[in-house]
């Protein structure tokens, strides 16, 4: 395989030294030259031309000229929906007089994809390398995969599911036939234990694809192809070369960008996107639902991109130890870990919304606890926006009731697909607590904890509140001090001091045995 796609690689030399010479472009600042297993990517001054390399995998095949025209077309089409500022054309380079030329000439003897080419130290992959993101821009990534998926075609006859399978079978013995990279016994216990957990949720994929869950997705969705332009995040560079592969179910789709954020150490990150992508969901029952699958999903996309990694002519010993850990990786996403159900209350200005999203990540199986708040259930029980405020009869005790029902019925949902659920709501009253803890019936340990924090406190922090979904005002925290809140019997943590320190006393409280 290496030596053929040596040979390939050569028959293009020429055109690849056609365009890393400034002088083509017009430039005296060199060309950037960028080089993955499918393609070969040339930034020039504001312009980016993407090269498909003329190589043969078991995935993907650009080994003729005719190939690779197709392929670029279609990752025109598959981008533009996503990026159409990006994607301007595909561009010939021809052969005219012994000298090439961008676009059309006597012989065309390759083909570009053109772009504008954009920051390139502002992909996800490396903003990520250096360090935190801001949780507004992580936020911002389950908001726009969701916006993307809500606009994809649909496909009910695809047998993707079955594909799916392929894949795995696929993945199995691909990972069996780099056996200096990873051990033979490992890769047939991982392709073993990834066909069984697909086995046990085949059922529900398939009841998924007939209900219009699978969707002509990017296909190819990690950080590296995720560039931020301005203050928002833009996908781009989504899978061309098989429909069939990009033809998926959503949640596989995201998955990728899980699966890229967790293996990196961004947990939090990892589980922001996925909560954000579920509430901006157009379904949010079906997900919830769908999560079933998510750690053979999970799974698969670390199998593939460690198998990925080694198809390589000659992968580093840099690349060869990071798939060494997505492959780990890839069997740790199947381990199994009972979900819990972890309620948060307390009166408004306590940070109850804070700690949910800080301990979220730390909860249950990757990527973290399913995260339901009362301030957006209530908003979506009214047919308004997160950040529209709602009438004070929305607030009312009898309006309260069919909230807390709502929420209590999601993660009931939520359990029974062995995703843990963290619940941040006021359970001002007993019998509010004690149907929280019934919900954990779906399975999974309960465990409340009760947030304390002195008026002033409270007031300080409502009244520096902006683009929240809470509209409890200092009005609302004065009004509460009045409210009986009967015997509480969750364990009460002072939330009078700094968001991480109230996050260390809670997660020593999740830690400690029997919690």
């Amino acid at each position: 395989m290496e030596t053929e796609m040596a040979a390939e690689s050569a028959d293009q030399a020429e055109v690849f030294a056609f365009l890393g010479d400034p002088a083509t472009h017009g430039l005296r600042e060199p060309v950037i030259r960028i080089d993955t297993h499918g393609a070969s990517v040339f930034l020039a001054g504001d312009d980016v031309y993407k090269v498909k390399r003329a190589v043969r995998f078991p995935f993907m095949d650009f080994s003729t000229l005719e190939k690779r025209r197709l392929a670029c077309e279609a990752e025109i089409e598959a981008n533009r929906r996503n990026a159409p500022d990006l994607y301007l054309g595909v561009i010939p380079i021809s052969r005219e007089s012994n000298h090439l030329r961008l676009g059309k000439g006597s012989e065309i003897i390759e083909w570009a994809v053109h772009l504008r080419r954009f920051d390139e130290n502002r992909t996800l992959d490396r903003l990520a390398a250096q360090g935190p993101l801001e949780p507004k821009i992580a936020a911002q990534f389950g908001e726009m995969v969701a916006a993307a998926h809500c606009k994809a075609p649909v496909f009910r006859d695809r047998n993707a599911t079955a594909t799916l399978r392929a894949q795995i079978i696929e993945t199995g013995r691909g990972l069996a036939d780099a056996g200096d990279v990873f051990p033979a016994e490992a890769a047939a216990r991982l392709q073993g234990a990834m066909l069984g957990a697909f086995d046990d949720v085949e059922p529900l994929l398939l009841r998924r694809e007939e209900a219009g869950d699978v969707r002509r997705c990017h296909g190819d969705l990690h950080l590296r192809n995720i560039v931020m332009i301005g203050d928002a995040p833009v996908l781009f560079d989504a899978l061309e070369f098989d429909e069939k592969l990009a033809i998926c179910d959503r949640l596989y789709d995201l998955a990728f960008l899980l699966m890229d954020f967790w293996t990196r150490g961004h947990f939090s990150e990892a589980n922001l996107t996925m909560n954000r992508y579920l509430s901006a969901s157009d379904s949010l029952e079906a997900q919830l639902s769908g999560l079933k699958a998510l750690p053979v999903f999970l799974s698969l996309r670390a199998a593939i991109r460690a198998r990925v990694a080694t198809l390589e002519p000659s992968p580093s010993p840099e690349t060869i130890a990071s798939a060494r850990l997505l492959f780990a990786a890839a069997g740790d996403f199947l381990a199994f870990e009972a979900p819990r159900l972890v309620a948060i209350g307390g009166r408004s200005g306590t940070g109850k919304t804070q700690l949910a999203r800080r301990l979220a990540a730390s909860i249950g199986r990757p990527p973290g606890a399913v995260h339901l708040r009362s301030d957006v259930a209530r908003k979506r029980m009214f047919r308004v926006s997160e950040l529209e405020r709602l009438p004070q009869e929305a607030y009312q005790p009898e309006a309260s009731v069919p909230v807390y029902s709502r929420l209590y019925a999601l993660a009931a949902l939520t359990l029974k697909t062995g995703q843990s659920v963290v619940i941040d709501a006021a359970f001002f009253k007993e019998s509010e607590r004690a149907d929280a803890e019934v919900a954990t019936g779906a399975g999974g340990a309960f465990l409340g904890l009760w947030l304390d924090a002195p008026l002033q406190a409270r007031l300080q922090r409502v009244s520096a509140r902006h683009g929240d979904a809470s509209d409890a005002g200092p009005q609302v925290a004065l009004a509460q001090e009045d409210v009986s809140l009967g015997e509480i019997n969750w364990v009460r943590v002072d939330a009078a001091q700094p968001p991480e320190r109230v996050a260390q006393a809670a997660l020593a409280v999740l830690q400690k045995p029997g919690a």
